[in-house]
């Protein structure tokens, strides 16, 4: 298994950044202040205006170090790498897998499920450490509900029967969600998932959350050869990783959802960091989007033991794992796609 590199977030608006022979210089107000060896880092994420060198860009390319852009508010805007590495024979084949819909339809089951089941496990965990809560019967009814749910998925024969299922299931989760949330309940409260725009502090949040994690997801299937765009699940659409968006399914509600809830009921923001904008979309300020990073990289730290693989391997290393897995049956190395499913 590949090492854990760093993410280098740059969220200082007019920062500017340049290479030193093997390093990138973070330069704010004419002055220096980091300077990182590029073989430490595995990619770079720059949150509004912050300009960069030719110099550098030539740097991070060479070296397979993407540099992705961001609105200042954390919305995606462009990524920036190098000559695209990998096994061209998996790509292709990847392509040809994306017009046979039984393979198509078999790893997209995979993922609904493990992503069903994982939500199913959250909620369940937060009733068992809460038993006093007064939600707690309704997140038992949304687990038993789940459960149903993935019972049901091997009956659906098409692609679009699935994401019927998952939308259920996203339906009941994000339902009784906010009964997890057990300080500042009035400001966090979630009672539906909203997106485009975030009109809510707890959306905001998982929306900044999500955007972090597609990243890292699109960085690992590029790392081992595949193509971000071309998924199995989700729709294609120009400039949607859609693989990468497949992947995520699996891994939110264990490396998102449960961080979200955690700086939540541990006081680590407030709803002060949060404001609304005139259109009615809700927005981090600059404080708290520093704080939720390195809560973030923190998290990535955290070692487990890989269910499938039987190793253990740090959180930041599971989209690289499951985009290993996916890799290996593409090519026909493994009969099936094992996702990551939270135990």
């Amino acid at each position: 298994m590949k090492r854990l590199l760093n993410t280098l977030y740059v969220t200082t608006q007019g920062t500017y950044l340049a290479k030193e022979r093997e390093a990138v210089l973070v330069r704010t107000d004419n002055e220096t202040k980091l300077r990182v060896p590029i073989h430490t880092l595995g990619g770079i994420v720059c949150f509004g205006r912050v300009s960069y060198s030719p110099a550098f860009m030539g740097l991070c390319g060479k070296n397979n170090v993407t540099v992705s852009h961001l609105t200042e508010r954390g919305r995606f805007l462009a990524r920036i790498q190098g000559p695209v590495s990998g096994n061209v024979l998996l790509r292709r084949q990847q392509y040809r897998k994306a017009d046979e819909e039984p393979f198509c339809l078999r790893v997209a089951r995979a993922i609904v499920s493990a992503k069903i089941a994982n939500s199913r496990t959250s909620l369940l965990r937060a009733a068992r450490e809460k038993p006093q809560s007064s939600g707690r019967s309704k997140i038992a009814q949304a687990a038993k509900y789940l459960a149903r749910l993935v019972s049901a998925l091997d009956d659906q024969q098409s692609i679009e029967s699935l994401r019927g299922k998952e939308g259920e299931a996203a339906h009941t989760y994000f339902g009784v969600i906010g009964h997890m949330i057990l300080a500042q309940r009035e400001a966090f409260f979630l009672s539906e998932r909203s997106r485009r725009p975030p009109l809510d502090n707890f959306n905001a949040l998982l929306s900044f959350l999500y955007t972090l994690l597609a990243l890292d997801v699109a960085s690992a299937l590029e790392a081992v050869g595949l193509d971000p765009q071309v998924g199995y699940f989700h729709r294609e659409r120009p400039g949607r990783p859609s693989l990468a968006l497949d992947i995520m399914e699996e891994l939110r509600a264990y490396l998102v959802d449960r961080l979200a809830l955690n700086l939540i009921n541990k006081l680590q923001i407030k709803a002060k960091g949060f404001k609304q904008t005139e259109s009615g979309a809700v927005m981090m300020d600059d404080r708290t989007r520093k704080a939720v990073i390195v809560a973030y990289q923190k998290r990535k730290q955290k070692l487990i033991t890989h269910p499938f693989l039987d190793e253990k391997i740090s959180l930041g290393l599971l989209p690289h794992a499951q985009a290993l897995l996916l890799a290996r049956h593409i090519r026909g190395d493994v009969d099936g796609y094992p996702p990551f499913v939270w135990r």
